[in-house]
């Protein structure tokens, strides 16, 4: 082999490998924009960027298997004045509010197409279309357990329902045409 056919083969796997720290790069950079927060919720539970980033790869595949599609008009206007309701019931019962709450939103995800499973999995689902809004979701059941257990007060109630109020506005919101302007 001469050098020159050396030289050419050391040259296509340098090429190569600087294609691979590309891709890879641009991969992560894509998922960490994407996920925000979500990225190293996964990092941190996985221990290791390469596993979170293939889990999170993985979810995006899942989730884009499902039919998820935006309210109708008319159960927007159903579920906003279900919303209302507990709002309103959160004054004489703050656990029946908080309970009603959780249960509207995942109500709402199922209308939209989202599979209902365990909560965990839930969220993961929810994270890859609404990543920056998922934490609510989190913190809300979070607050939910910990109100069964006797350990949240009527404040942290009131600050779950607010939680639960962000997630749910995300999913009723009115979709945008494709042209940009509302609808």
């Amino acid at each position: 082999m001469s050098l020159a056919e050396v030289l050419a083969i050391a040259a296509v796997i340098a090429a190569a490998g600087i294609l691979a720290f590309f891709l890879m790069w641009q991969r992560r950079n894509r998922l960490r924009r994407h996920f925000g927060p979500e990225y190293d919720r996964a990092v941190q539970e996985t221990g290791s960027k390469y596993r979170a980033e293939a889990k999170l790869e993985k979810l995006e595949k899942r989730v884009k298997k499902f039919d998820i599609r935006p309210l109708t008009s008319e159960e927007r206007v159903r579920y906003r004045e279900h919303w209302k309701t507990i709002q309103t019931s959160f004054v004489d019962d703050p656990d029946m509010a908080l309970q009603q709450a959780d249960d509207i939103v995942s109500e709402v995800m199922s209308t939209c197409g989202y599979p209902l499973t365990d909560f965990e999995d839930q969220a993961a689902q929810l994270s890859v279309d609404h990543p920056l809004i998922v934490e609510h979701y989190r913190e809300a059941h979070e607050t939910a357990i910990r109100r069964a257990r006797r350990e949240a007060s009527t404040e942290d109630v009131r600050k779950a329902l607010i939680h639960y109020r962000t997630l749910f506005d995300e999913l009723v919101v009115e979709p945008i045409p494709a042209g940009g302007g509302r609808g």
